[in-house]
């Protein structure tokens, strides 16, 4: 089975606890306002990779790796493709302590549906971006109305109730000539980035949030 994908990256800090590797899926409809990756909205059927080649790039990644996280785009627009990766990630990490943390656009009430997705999740953050709602320093949520969901035993340890998550932020890398930015922003941060670059003579256009 193929997924559309629009990047993978290693390593990833920003994006759950620990040093993990990421995979933005191709492809959303929902369409947030203000969303950080609007590249990531059409389908890009020419990006699409077979799912055994997305776990031989995970497999071999440097050790240690504490997560997977899983992003796009929208997973759940390509869930039957998830669902075969995710299970393919659950029979390589065996039983190391590696969680898989999925975002989705959609309400927990309805992405619970895709039980396929899900039972294979240490724990998922659900809900759409509300650029209104970006306040404070909610950690792992662009907006206050996203909710984190623990799943199992493992998720409930890194994502659970009571436990401290990791601040937001933006992890930046440098590929083709152009700057990415992993994470989640506080309101204004991607303006101040901007301004700064712009104020060190980095030219700044294209961007993804525009």
């Amino acid at each position: 089975m193929n997924l559309e994908i629009s990047r993978l990256h290693h390593p990833v800090t920003a994006l759950g606890p620990g040093v993990r590797a990421g995979i933005w899926v191709q492809g959303c409809t929902i369409g947030c306002h203000g969303c950080l990756a609007r590249d990531t909205w059409e389908r890009r059927p020419e990006r699409a990779l077979p799912v055994a080649e997305i776990l031989g790039w995970l497999a071999g990644l440097p050790r240690p790796l504490d997560g997977v996280t899983v992003s796009g785009g929208e997973p759940l627009q390509q869930a039957a493709a998830v669902a075969d990766l995710l299970a393919g990630i659950h029979e390589w990490r065996g039983a190391q302590p590696l969680d898989v943390l999925l975002f989705t656009g959609y309400p927990w009430s309805r992405a619970a549906r895709e039980t396929a997705v899900v039972e294979r999740c240490d724990a998922v953050v659900a809900g759409p971006y509300v650029a209104r709602r970006n306040r404070g320093d909610v950690p792992l949520r662009g907006s206050d109305n996203q909710r984190v969901v623990a799943l199992t035993a493992l998720g409930r340890a890194r994502y659970g109730p009571g436990v401290k998550l990791p601040a937001r932020g933006l992890q930046a890398s440098v590929a083709d000539g152009r700057i990415w930015f992993v994470g989640i922003p506080r309101a204004g941060d991607l303006e101040r980035v901007a301004a700064g670059l712009t104020a060190r003579d980095v030219r700044v256009g294209g961007t993804t949030w525009d």
